[in-house]
């Protein structure tokens, strides 16, 4: 079985995965989802960037459960539709990273404050076997405890 992230380059695999930024080399202000065809600093002109790791650990700013099946390019993994919890993640950096929460664990899991680790899970499974794999939000405290 093969597996290969879901979005190439967004964010590394391994026992240690980290989400991949963009970094302004005139500037140096970081920016997730990775864009290169402008510095997301409005002060700064900088058209060259390279590839900086994220923080693996941050806060969680917001959360919420994702009570209804996203639009497409969504793949859901269950069918009838389960819903999800999501989590805003502020990381040292500053920058606040959107994502699901890792399986197992709901909003009862979190709360504002919370604090939590990225990890690398299963996604969806592609018609050939291919396992897409996506970044998710591991709590790390003793509210990991109350699993969904």
């Amino acid at each position: 079985m093969t597996e290969t992230p879901a979005v190439e380059g967004w964010f590394t695999t391994g026992s240690e995965p980290a989400l991949i930024a963009s970094k302004c080399q005139a500037c140096g202000t970081l920016a997730f989802p990775k864009g290169v065809d402008y510095c997301r600093n409005p002060a700064c002109d900088g058209e060259e960037f390279v590839d900086a790791e994220l923080s693996r650990t941050g806060t969680v700013w917001s959360y919420t459960d994702a009570q209804y099946q996203p639009p497409a390019p969504y793949t859901p993994t269950s069918d009838p539709y389960q819903p999800f919890a999501l989590a805003a993640v502020e990381l040292p950096e500053g920058i606040v990273v959107l994502g699901q929460l890792a399986s197992g664990y709901g909003v009862d899991s979190v709360k504002v404050g919370s604090p939590v680790e990225l990890v690398v899970e299963p996604a969806w499974t592609e018609e050939d076997g291919t396992v897409k794999t996506m970044w998710k939000w591991l709590p790390t405290e003793a509210s990991k405890g109350a699993q969904a």
